[in-house]
């Protein structure tokens, strides 16, 4: 099943192929192939470039594999237990300081991470594989089972494989399992201010 996406304006194909689905098949997957996507992570753009990311993760049926599962809600684990890797990001809470600034609370952390999302995502579409972010974790518990230092922020879960035909899913499930669209661009962007009529 393919539900088409189409743009507004004229964008590279990778853009509209990448999507979150939940059906996967269960296959390992390369440790080289898991590799190059972090790797396209890793060059992500940040402030100052700290790259306050990092990543975490499991091969389907390696030792921290049932350790990483237990960590998503009942509903993530429903599905994502059949994902060829889970990776946790993490971003660091601190602005670390040099000759010219003391070290400092970051404000930017998160939307770093998230551009390193961004970029892991469109490699794991370029290589074939999808991938689906979730919020649905037990953060705590996460930050424990990591070994996390304190200073750094749990900010997702990420499922990584091949996808499946939809009818691997709960029925419940299925019909959900298509590409989302996207708000009209006039809808999110204004030329010179917010919305019109609104202070």
């Amino acid at each position: 099943m393919k539900m088409e996406r189409i743009s507004e304006n004229p964008v590279n194909t990778i853009f509209l192929e990448r999507w979150s689905p939940r059906a996967y098949d269960a296959t390992p997957m390369p440790e080289h192939d898991l590799l190059t996507i972090l790797e396209a992570a890793r060059w992500a753009p940040s402030a100052f470039n700290v790259q306050p990311w990092r990543f975490v993760y499991a091969h389907r049926g390696d030792a921290h594999w049932q350790r990483f599962l237990s960590l998503l809600d009942d509903f993530n684990r429903s599905w994502a237990q059949h994902a060829s890797a889970l990776v946790f990001v993490l971003s660091d809470t601190v602005m670390p300081g040099d000759g010219d600034r003391v070290a400092k609370v970051s404000r930017t952390n998160s939307f770093d991470a998230g551009a390193a999302w961004a970029q892991l995502a469109l490699q794991t579409t370029l290589l074939g594989y999808q991938a689906h972010a979730m919020a649905g974790i037990n953060f705590e518990a996460v930050r424990k089972a990591l070994s996390a230092p304190k200073q750094y922020k749990v900010e997702i879960a990420v499922a990584v494989g091949t996808r499946a035909d939809r009818s691997n899913l709960p029925i419940e499930l299925q019909e959900r399992e298509q590409p989302s669209q996207r708000f009209s661009l006039d809808e999110i962007a204004f030329a010179g201010s917010f919305l019109k009529g609104e202070a």
